[in-house]
């Protein structure tokens, strides 16, 4: 398992996502032909792809600021000919703007929720789904929280919509 830090000190391990966990989280944020979807930390590109292949996303971000990650994410969006429908940006997911995502989905840990929340609040509207895997945002309530089953382990996934009143 190899660690990465954002520019605020951050340290993540990449693990990717399942591809039933990917589809999964998919699902939960009812994506479709209208949204645009942003992976924070995308490593290896899966969720964008599958977004937009799956659940046919009008666009897909992957932010990714690992260089051989980055690379990896690259390649697959180009073999699979998605280079319109899928952007690949190398960069610190802090320094990006998000505002037009309807979509943001996340496999970070809680202090990197944490630190992400202000930077969520300000940039998204009303109304944007942000789906996290494992890992809760401090401080939202989630519409749903779901445990997931992938053949292998139980995953837990958090719905949030921006500006929806939570439950208790």
């Amino acid at each position: 398992m190899c660690e990465y830090r954002y520019g605020k000190g951050l340290r993540v391990p990449y693990v990717p996502t399942p591809i039933p966990v990917v589809d999964y989280m998919l699902r939960l944020a009812n994506v479709g032909p209208n949204d645009i979807v942003y992976d924070l930390g995308c490593g290896d590109g899966r969720i964008p792809i599958r977004a937009v292949e799956l659940f046919n996303a009008k666009k897909a971000v992957c932010v990714e600021l690992r260089d051989d990650l980055y690379e990896k994410a690259l390649e697959s969006v180009r073999s699979r000919g998605l280079e319109g429908r899928v952007q690949v940006v190398h960069a610190d997911m802090f320094d990006v703007d998000i505002s037009e995502a309807t979509v943001i989905t996340l496999f970070l840990l809680t202090s990197v929720n944490k630190a992400l929340k202000p930077k969520l609040e300000s940039e998204l509207r009303s109304g944007v789904r942000v789906v996290s895997h494992e890992f809760e945002i401090p401080g939202w309530q989630p519409v749903e929280v779901r445990i997931f089953y992938d053949g292998i382990l139980n995953h837990k996934v958090y719905l949030y919509v921006v500006g929806k009143p939570r439950s208790k």
